[in-house]
């Protein structure tokens, strides 16, 4: 088991390296022009030699190696970034200055993270246990109308484009019948009550879209667990089906729920873009998009970074829990 989690980290940690370059590659190499958007963010008013000294200042006409251990380095000791003979300190870990406002990267993450923590957070406490209980039930109610119209109402829900469910939601419930205040975020430090009641609707529209895929696999994996043998063993040994159903087979069928769990999470985790643009949630998700409109390539490559980080570790977390709940599994 130690053997195979040094493995599994020095793979993860080769493949966040891997992906730190193209992140890199994509974006700082890519058609925009950083002197340009940065000269303009500054005066409005930008003329090419102005642009091209802002460029020289960054780096930008170094060596493509030499620019990647500049701002890899940076990460890991921090750096002094120049302007156009501004000096702007950016400490460890640091990802960049944003074009816009100058500040750095890490310190608008570190802002704007605890939203989106918490988006996630509440998210998946809804449509983790609601799409899983849904599932069960309709693999207990294989064949009957409960069946179908669970499968039915999970597929209706997924038709639908998430974005246009959370606009539906925020102009029906928030704007036009009031059942809902304007949601906001408010640190949970601050205040526990205004941190879940200014996030409860984002919490349930999230949650519901996000259970039917949970409620399929899950259906799926326990109609498939009912049929195995030990389930049958237990059944003939006298056990209720209570003890059968959650002590047996629902072990067995978490196991590709728990997959598509910790890649949902690794996702949510580093923006709900149209949760947080339709629900005005201050979030990652929402600064990504400002960012894209914005031409704020080190906000953009910060974001598909942390996004690649996640997803990795989400990785190694789901392959370690597979021999926790399931003890069919065993990793060698």
């Amino acid at each position: 088991m130690f053997s195979y989690v040094i493995r599994r980290v020095i793979g993860a940690v080769l493949v966040i390296v891997f992906a730190s370059m193209l992140v890199f590659g994509l974006f700082f190499f890519g058609p925009s022009d950083p002197g340009r958007v940065l000269c303009n963010a500054s005066s409005g008013r930008c003329t090419p030699e102005q642009a091209e000294r802002i460029n020289e200042s960054l780096g930008f006409n170094d060596p493509v190696q030499e620019q990647y251990v500049v701002w890899a380095k940076g990460i890991f000791a921090g750096r002094e970034i120049d302007i156009g003979g501004s000096t702007i300190e950016c400490p460890a870990p640091c990802l960049g200055i944003s074009y816009q406002t100058k500040e750095p990267v890490t310190d608008i993450v570190k802002e704007r993270m605890p939203a989106t923590i918490s988006l996630a957070i509440g998210g998946a406490a809804v449509f983790l246990p609601l799409g899983v209980l849904l599932g069960v039930l309709a693999a207990r109610k294989r064949g009957t109308a409960t069946d179908r119209l669970l499968v039915g109402s999970s597929l209706l829900i997924s038709s639908v484009p998430y974005y246009l469910l959370a606009l539906m939601v925020y102009l029906y419930l928030v704007t036009q019948w009031g059942w809902f205040g304007s949601p906001e975020y408010h640190p949970i430090t601050d205040n526990p009550l205004a941190w879940a009641g200014g996030l409860m609707l984002p919490w349930l529209t999230l949650g519901i879209a996000s259970s039917t895929p949970y409620a399929r696999f899950s259906r799926g994996s326990m109609v498939e667990a009912l049929s195995e043998d030990f389930v049958r063993t237990a059944r003939a040994k006298g056990m209720g089906e209570r003890t059968v159903l959650v002590n047996h087979a629902l072990h067995a069928a978490l196991v590709p729920v728990v997959t598509i769990f910790g890649l949902d999470m690794a996702t949510l985790l580093a923006g709900t873009v149209f949760t947080e643009k339709i629900f005005n949630i201050d979030g990652m998700g929402r600064e990504a998009l400002e960012a894209v409109i914005d031409d704020d390539l080190p906000i953009i490559s910060a974001t598909v970074l942390l996004a690649a980080v996640l997803v990795v570790i989400a990785n190694v977390l789901v392959d370690l829990a597979y021999s926790v709940i399931d003890p069919r599994v065993r990793l060698s």
